[in-house]
């Protein structure tokens, strides 16, 4: 899991070392509840939810970029302390992640902004058969954040207040059962300020090309833990191979196959006979891409044509990012699932087979341009 605070501080280092930006600190006050998404958790939701958000940003500017075809988004990192609905069972959360927040709607000192983030999450009080056994949502003390939010923003000279709409999600991605997550939906009020403007060199580098068709590979690693509790931890390896094209500054696409070795499977159904060539599962999957220079968001839906056994039904659903480098290589963390269960955390490492670093037209590229 640290890999996915890892690339989200690469995010901002890309940003901020190549772009002209303002940086600035902010305060957001969040309050909501906690969503019982499954009929096991209905007792759980027991107060208001009530979080502070701290964050560090940088309001980016560059002509000629994804910068500007993005119309100037704002990328940070935030401090999270709070709580999620049940302070005796579930605890208080303290959390670090990354954001990227992307303007929908640009008109004068009004923005309308979508935001993602993620990072990792401590909570004191996990699931324990004898000391917590009534937190069935979460197993461990470290878990996965992700943030998505709709945010309104009003700027006056150095100045912003904002209202938002969030969503903030908390899981381990079955790394440690149980595991069923948390789900805050959340109003938020915020203010910040700029407190610099910082201009940096600017880089013609750019990883990859608009409407070039690539072709490449990816390996997965990853564990997970079945219910009931007490269980070995089962390892997951994966393989895919893809195409991948990038329309434009704001969307790509991709297609691939990916053949599956799920060891957890062997106690599915355990009265029946299994090889390692009987759980294999191979699946295909199309995913939208949306490109920020190096750091590729994916948001993918893929099918089971290979599945014997069907422990979780014929779709499942892959959301995540890749970190583009400039020699072929790219790394990769995204969440496996099946609709609302996760099912595990990706971590992986491919290569673009035919990519090709190389200086094209600025009509051409994706990521950080300078005027020719």
């Amino acid at each position: 899991m640290k890999t996915i605070l890892f690339i989200f501080l690469l995010l901002l280092k890309t940003a901020s070392t190549w772009s002209q930006s303002e940086s600035g600190l902010s305060y957001q006050l969040k309050t909501g509840f906690l969503a019982a998404h499954k009929g096991e958790m209905a007792n759980l939701p027991s107060q208001i939810a009530w979080a502070s958000e701290f964050s560090y940003f940088r309001h980016l500017h560059q002509k000629d970029s994804w910068i500007e075809s993005y119309k100037d988004p704002t990328v940070g990192a935030t401090l999270f302390m709070g709580s999620v609905g049940n302070n005796d069972v579930l605890g208080r959360y303290l959390a670090l992640y990354g954001f990227v927040e992307l303007p929908i709607i640009v008109k004068n000192n009004f923005e309308l902004n979508w935001k993602l983030g993620t990072g990792l999450g401590l909570t004191n009080r996990k699931y324990d058969s004898i000391f917590n056994p009534l937190n069935i949502a979460i197993g461990s003390h470290v878990n996965m954040m992700i943030v998505m939010a709709l945010k309104a923003q009003y700027r006056f000279r150095r100045n912003s207040i904002s209202l938002g709409l969030d969503l903030t999600h908390f899981s381990n991605s079955a790394f440690q059962v149980p595991n069923l997550g948390i789900n805050i939906p959340s109003i938020s009020l915020g203010y910040s300020r700029k407190i610099n403007v910082v201009k940096k060199t600017l880089t013609s580098d750019s990883p990859l090309c608009y409407k070039k068709i690539y072709y490449g590979g990816l390996g997965i690693f990853s564990l997970k833990e079945l219910m009931p509790l007490g269980g070995r931890k089962f390892p997951i390896y994966a393989a895919s191979v893809f195409s991948r094209v990038v329309f434009n500054a704001k969307a790509g696409m991709e297609l691939g196959f990916d053949l599956m070795s799920n060891q957890s499977h062997f106690d599915f159904e355990p009265l029946v006979d299994k090889t390692q060539g009987s759980i294999l599962q191979l699946g295909i999957y199309a995913a939208y891409v949306l490109p920020l220079d190096r750091i590729h968001f994916m948001f993918g839906m893929g099918g089971y044509i290979r599945d014997w056994y069907k422990p979780d039904g014929l779709l499942y659903h892959r959301v995540g990012f890749r970190y583009q480098s400039y020699h072929g290589l790219f790394y990769h963390v995204a969440i496996k699932s099946h609709w609302a269960k996760a099912d595990y955390l990706e971590l992986g490492v491919g290569y673009l087979l035919n990519y090709k670093r190389s200086r094209k037209k600025k009509s051409e590229r994706v990521g950080f341009l300078d005027k020719n």
